[in-house]
């Protein structure tokens, strides 16, 4: 399936559309979403990306992320891949807009105005294999030490969601 993605300027205003892996290619500006998700002990989940994913593939990141798709809600698409990618179905809150740029070794770029949500469950996810090959809880503390000593473990974007959030 060719997935299309939304096309945005530095404001977050549509101006397009385009094909995923070309948007990722051409390196062009586009909106996504990163999800977090805490339960009742405030840890945090996290998911270990499915190594034959596109770029960071076998990376710690937050619970999940992904792209709305055109004429897609930013929030709904939220929740259609939270559910998709763990089987979570919870309330989520947008936090806070932010922009980043990465580019990767495969000549892959991310260049994205990210809408970044949190939600809260005690439920553990069901993971889609296609999306995460792991998971874990783990408490605020125990992940600012982790990701100080071993950023190497983590994607770009969630290293920049957690200098916003911790």
């Amino acid at each position: 399936m060719n997935e299309k993605i939304i096309l945005v300027d530095e404001n977050d205003k549509e101006i397009g559309e385009k094909e995923k892996q070309q948007t990722h290619i051409d390196g062009n500006l586009h909106r996504c979403f990163s999800i977090q998700i805490f339960n009742s002990n405030g840890e945090q989940l996290l998911q270990k990306r499915a190594n034959h994913k596109y770029h960071s593939g076998g990376l710690w990141t937050n619970a999940c992320c992904g792209h709305p798709r055109p004429g897609e809600d930013t929030k709904i698409a939220a929740k259609r891949r939270l559910k998709e990618e763990l089987g979570i179905d919870c309330e989520l809150h947008e936090k806070t807009i932010f922009a980043y740029r990465a580019e990767f070794s495969n000549r892959l770029t991310e260049n994205e105005i990210d809408h970044l949500f949190t939600g809260f469950t005690d439920k553990n996810p069901i993971l889609n294999p296609e999306e995460a090959e792991e998971y874990k809880w783990i408490s605020k503390e125990e992940l600012k030490e982790d990701i100080e000593s071993h950023p190497e473990n983590y994607t770009i974007w969630f290293q920049i969601i957690t200098q916003k959030t911790l």
